[in-house]
């Protein structure tokens, strides 16, 4: 038998629903807000039990062993989110034309990148928030994977095409993830 544990600490709430054939809605809740996931892996149980989450399969194989580990991850995950928040810091970086950044609805426009006429878009993924602080970007949500994704979205909306990289560096880079 393979299983791990998620602990829930203080101020979270978490609810399992569902079971292994149908699959199951982790639902946390905390003060930061609420977050959800749909996990669904025949032979791989989930529950509830006096503050913890037991993740186990029956199975002692390779494949169920895997699928243990990730879902106890996106289960901590989850639990993290809504308690603490993810952080993502970009760092804006040019050497001779000033890029301007600024946030549009749900879009961060990038404009003067290598002296281009017309501006570039990232896209903003769910409910993350992005603060610009002069040459500093900082990405903040409680689900993990929107946070990356908009991190990753503004990354690659400044990647240079057809030009030498050890000499133009100029972009937008992630510098701090937490």
């Amino acid at each position: 038998m393979i299983e791990r544990f998620v602990e829930i600490p203080e101020g979270v709430e978490v609810k399992v629903e569902g079971d292994t054939t149908k699959g199951y809605n982790i639902i946390a809740r905390g003060p930061l807000g609420e977050n959800s996931r749909f996990l669904k892996f025949r032979g791989i149980y989930i529950e509830k039990t006096d503050g913890k989450i037991r993740v186990y399969a029956n199975e002692e194989r390779r494949r169920f062993k895997a699928m243990v580990g990730t879902f106890w991850a996106h289960i901590r995950n989850l639990i993290r989110g809504v308690k603490d928040g993810y952080e993502y810091k970009l760092k804006v970086v040019y050497a001779h034309f000033p890029i301007k950044v600024r946030v549009e609805g749900n879009e961060v426009v990038i404009e003067n990148f290598l002296g281009e006429k017309h501006p570039r878009r990232a896209k903003i993924v769910g409910r993350t928030k992005v603060e610009i602080r002069g040459q500093e970007i900082i990405v903040r949500g409680i689900d993990k994977e929107e946070c990356g994704q908009t991190a990753a979205n503004l990354e690659r909306a400044t990647k240079i095409k057809d030009k030498d990289p050890r000499v133009f560096q100029d972009g937008i880079y992630i510098v701090e993830k937490g």
